[in-house]
């Protein structure tokens, strides 16, 4: 819970990826309360574990009622792509911001062969994003290797979403001048 705050309000790209890991540990323990205590809560401090057994047991109820519990994503964390879809456009659509044009550019030829192989056509270009550097951290995590594209693909997307979680902060501090 500290670190989804933490994360939060220092890096909103590290938050949301942070936010579908809890996603999937609460899916990896049956959105079980029980098994999650005994798995997970009680390895923390003592002085954590109450409130941390309290955050899981909101998100669980959140993903029960918003039929989650399988796949798919909660509100909360959907909410935060829509927040950055809206402010990718805005710096697009700007003249002000030909850093993250190039950054933009540069990364567009690997989201369009990630959106021809996904089939997703619906969903947002930042949410490909996000779940092609999500694939990948899981694919480091059980320590499969990552092809050179890959690799590279994963440099452009990530410097990429690096400047869009900058420009949000900015944003959020009242910092960026949207405007000419």
């Amino acid at each position: 819970m500290k670190v989804a705050q933490q994360l939060k309000e220092k890096n909103i790209a590290e938050y949301l990826i942070y936010m579908w890991q809890v996603e999937d540990l609460l899916r990896a323990n049956g959105c079980d309360l029980e098994t999650l205590r005994n798995r997970v809560v009680n390895r923390y401090p003592e002085e954590e574990r109450q409130a941390l057994e309290t955050w899981y047991s909101q998100l669980i109820e959140m993903m029960r009622t918003e039929g989650v519990t399988e796949q798919g994503h909660l509100q909360i964390n959907r909410n935060v792509i829509i927040n950055l879809q809206d402010l990718h456009a805005t710096l697009l659509a700007s003249s002000r911001f030909p850093f993250y044009h190039a950054a933009y550019f540069k990364m567009l030829p690997y989201l369009v062969e990630l959106r021809q192989r996904n089939g997703k056509k619906e969903e947002s270009e930042l949410e490909t994003c996000f779940e092609a550097v999500y694939g990948v951290l899981l694919l480091r995590l059980q320590q499969k290797p990552i092809s050179e594209g890959t690799a590279q693909a994963m440099q452009a997307i990530t410097a990429f979403l690096s400047l869009l979680a900058n420009y949000y902060e900015k944003e959020k501090k009242g910092e960026l001048k949207l405007e000419e």
